[in-house]
């Protein structure tokens, strides 16, 4: 039986490692977002350059996403853990059903995710972060001589540091390890949690700065008279995500249907497309930061919203399906901005409002209610969104959007979106092992 003293000079142990390894994950996570703003930037001065083109410089950007695309894809082939978000794996070695990410998917989804998400595919930062940490969790535990149980809580709780850098979220990222990853509070996950956030976020900021992702002005707090329209806004919500979960699988199955084609093909068809629709409209593609910050600033015309809501709908789920390195999380953010503002178009529509407030708090509804039915992590869509955005008026009506939202979701008996890819995951690696051993 092990002695309180030995208990607790292992848990000082797993936090000192939780502590290193958070500031090697902040400059992983920090290096990696500034590659990818300036890569973006790029994509932007380019899409600028391609229209002074005419006609010819439309098939710039469809060259650029193809290639970007394919090259994710190439990476996602010579190392198959790189592929897609990452965060099913760090959830299957959570549970045991996998081993611990290896040490090379870090160059793997640095280098992917900076080519397919830079290109322009609708990818979110978030995965290829999550992953990073993870990685460098597991291999700090490895290399500390840590049992089985140890190591996995150093793999979860850098995955929260990974997301904390991915979105300027440290109380995010640490509900994201307990809520989402490991689905309790132990004080043992709890203490390494917060301190391996608590570094990565401090390094990160040498890197990128202290202010939050979303510049959003000051936003009243609704009405309490209005709450019910946020519960009903939350219940539509919640349909919202199950199509679309349901459209992030039926797209990743139905382009590994198609089996003629090699993978990097695929991958580079899929990047043609959604370059053909970023040479239309730059915020038809991308993670969709910039988009959301358009819509916080009032600049985008609601025909505009309604026409990248069914786009991004679409080609979301089809970017993910090209089996790059990219995560989910940052494209379902932009996503619900722009049902919001539909949302909040419709009920002008029916009750005449004086000013903005109302329409800004359905944004930030929109964003955490999307997260939560898709994802089942309420908390951690709810604290995301207001660390993202610095805004915390909304609380309440936000609360209440996200609990209607997952509560639909939930009764729908479609399961969490991680819960799907994970299984898919674990399918798709006994079939190698299968293919390998025959």
């Amino acid at each position: 039986m092990t002695s309180p003293t030995t208990d607790n000079q292992g848990l000082v142990r797993l936090c000192v490692l939780a502590v290193l390894a958070g500031c090697v994950t902040g400059v992983l996570g920090g290096a990696f977002r500034w590659c990818l703003d300036h890569l973006n930037r790029w994509r932007f001065e380019m899409l600028d350059w391609a229209d002074g083109l005419g006609a010819p410089g439309w098939f710039i950007p469809v060259a650029v996403t193809a290639a970007g695309a394919a090259f994710g894809a190439l990476v996602s082939h010579l190392v198959p853990t790189a592929a897609g978000s990452g965060i099913q794996h760090v959830e299957a070695v959570e549970r045991g059903e996998a081993e611990p990410a290896p040490l090379r998917v870090i160059p793997a989804r640095f280098f992917g995710g900076l080519a397919a998400i830079g290109s322009g595919l609708i990818l979110g930062r978030e995965g290829p972060t999550v992953h990073m940490g993870a990685a460098v969790g597991s291999e700090t535990g490895r290399r500390a001589g840590l049992d089985q149980f140890d190591l996995r809580v150093m793999q979860t709780s850098l995955s929260g540091a990974g997301l904390a850098v991915a979105f300027t979220a440290p109380v995010g990222g640490a509900l994201f390890a307990l809520e989402e990853v490991t689905h309790s509070f132990r004080l043992r996950v709890v203490i390494p949690t917060i301190l391996a956030v608590a570094a990565a976020v401090a390094c990160g900021h040498v890197i990128l700065g202290d202010r939050p992702d979303f510049l959003v002005g000051v936003v009243a707090p609704p009405s309490i008279t209005l709450l019910p329209v946020f519960v009903v806004f939350g219940l539509l919500s919640g349909l919202v995500g199950i199509a679309y979960g349901r459209a992030v699988l039926g797209a990743i199955q139905g382009v590994r249907g198609i089996t003629r084609v090699p993978a990097i093909a695929k991958a580079a068809i899929i990047g043609a497309i959604v370059g053909g629709l970023m040479a239309v409209d730059t915020d038809a593609a991308g993670g969709g930061d910039n988009l959301a910050q358009q819509i916080f600033d009032g600049s985008v015309v609601l025909p505009v919203v309604a026409a990248l809501f069914i786009v991004r709908f679409v080609a979301g789920p089809l970017s993910y399906a090209a089996g790059t390195p990219g995560g989910l999380f940052a494209p379902m953010l932009a996503l619900g901005a722009l049902w919001g503002v539909l949302f909040a178009a419709g009920l002008d529509a029916v009750i005449p409002q004086p000013d903005s407030t109302l329409r800004d708090a359905l944004v930030l509804a929109g964003m955490a209610a999307l997260f939560g039915a898709v994802v089942r992590a309420p908390l951690t869509g709810m604290v995301v969104v207001m660390e993202m955005s610095a805004t915390t008026t909304v609380a309440v009506p936000m609360l209440a959007a996200t609990a209607a939202a997952v509560l639909v979701a939930h009764l729908s008996g479609t399961p969490p979106v991680y819960d799907s890819l994970r299984e898919q995951m674990l399918a798709n690696d006994a079939s190698r092992e299968r293919d390998s051993g025959a």
